[in-house]
């Protein structure tokens, strides 16, 4: 996740409070999905950019998460998921976001 991005996840959660914040990943590798899990929610892992050391504790989870894509009308779904939901390897991407989530405590 590039800095301009953790700078704009800081200050939403700033402006609305971190309990009115959900983030939904929707990279491709488990290992980015890890390190993006890991910045929003303990803090940037690369100490790279404004979350370094920064707990926010947000809630986080990937787009092919089934209460995520039961949340969205199906037809959005298929049509800007869809593919991707068919070629990627769903289970490592959940397990990495879960696993970030339950550090998150």
């Amino acid at each position: 996740m590039d800095p301009h991005t953790q700078q704009l996840i800081l200050d939403a959660a700033s402006e609305h409070g971190r309990e009115n914040l959900v983030v939904v990943l929707g990279t491709p590798s488990p290992e980015a999905a890890a390190i993006a899990a890991a910045t929003v929610t303990t803090g940037d892992p690369t100490y790279a950019g404004p979350l370094a050391e920064t707990q926010l504790g947000l809630s986080v989870y990937h787009i092919l998460e089934d209460c995520v894509r039961q949340a969205i009308d199906p037809k959005l779904y298929d049509e800007h998921v869809g593919l991707m939901a068919e070629v990627l390897d769903r289970g490592a991407l959940v397990a990495a976001v879960e696993q970030a989530r339950s550090a998150k405590g």
